[in-house]
């Protein structure tokens, strides 16, 4: 699931920190492509190719953090994507409400990895819409939690 796997595995703020300065990255392009529609993203395969990528590497960072910090801090093993949200709220790295927000990331995910049903464009301009702010809300939590923490 993730490539932070290994047998003696220690929380690493650093590389936390690293892949949060991606994902804001990923959030400046993905608002830079939030002008985008559905009709927008059904006529123009590369502008949805764009949008579908950068909402799979913000969604593959997300998941990738909170994966890290469960296993190197918590000694948790999430069953799948959906499970990292829901242990992330559990162990009050994230707040309720951006959990409830960010349900249903993994899933997103595979669809858009392994396109397990035709890729809606209706869905990806919705997601377009709201991810980079929950992203940017995820990241604002991680490094809140990573000064409690870590300092």
């Amino acid at each position: 699931m993730s490539g932070w796997r290994s047998a003696n595995l220690v929380l690493r703020p650093d590389a936390i920190r690293e892949r949060l300065l991606r994902l804001e990255e990923v959030i400046s392009r993905l608002e830079e492509l939030r002008r985008l529609d559905a009709r927008a993203l059904r006529e123009g395969f590369r502008e949805a190719w764009a949008v579908e990528r950068g909402l799979q590497l913000g969604a593959e960072i997300v998941l990738d953090v909170g994966n890290h910090i469960l296993s190197a801090h918590f000694g948790v093993s999430a069953q799948d994507y959906e499970d990292i949200i829901a242990q992330l709220g559990a162990h009050n790295v994230i707040g309720a409400p951006l959990r409830e927000e960010l349900k249903g990331l993994g899933g997103f995910r595979n669809i858009l990895v392994h396109g397990y049903l035709r890729v809606d464009p209706d869905r990806v301009a919705r997601s377009l819409q709201v991810s980079p702010t929950r992203f940017s809300e995820f990241a604002r939590a991680v490094r809140a939690w990573l000064e409690k923490t870590a300092g």
